[in-house]
């Protein structure tokens, strides 16, 4: 319990020293998602629910662009998404990782 707790603290340190990162990803994610809407006249909500479920891999099946720009527009969104993906899982095996050497250094 105690490996659980430290892993989550040291956790949060690191996704909060990559927040600006998070954050610029999102704007990119939210910017691509506003001008799929626009070319697929979408609201600014279904515009950005499309973005977000795209970038995050789930990808429901409820909207689709049928344009051809919107699509490609559509698989940037995805790649930007596996990057902010590849990024939270590259931060918890380091964090991992770390946690592990420190308690390993304490003789814990």
């Amino acid at each position: 319990m105690d490996f659980t707790v430290e892993f989550l603290v040291n956790l949060g340190r690191f996704l909060l020293d990559g927040l600006p990162l998070f954050i610029g990803l999102g704007l990119i994610i939210s910017a691509l998602s506003a001008a799929v809407g626009r070319k697929e006249s979408w609201s600014v909500s279904e515009s950005l629910y499309f973005g977000f479920i795209t970038a995050l891999t789930v990808g429901y099946g409820d909207m689709r662009p049928t344009s051809g720009l919107g699509r490609a527009l559509a698989v940037v969104i995805a790649l930007f998404g596996l990057i902010a993906t590849g990024i939270v899982v590259a931060i918890a095996v380091e964090t991992a990782s770390l946690t592990f050497e420190q308690r390993q250094a304490a003789g814990v």
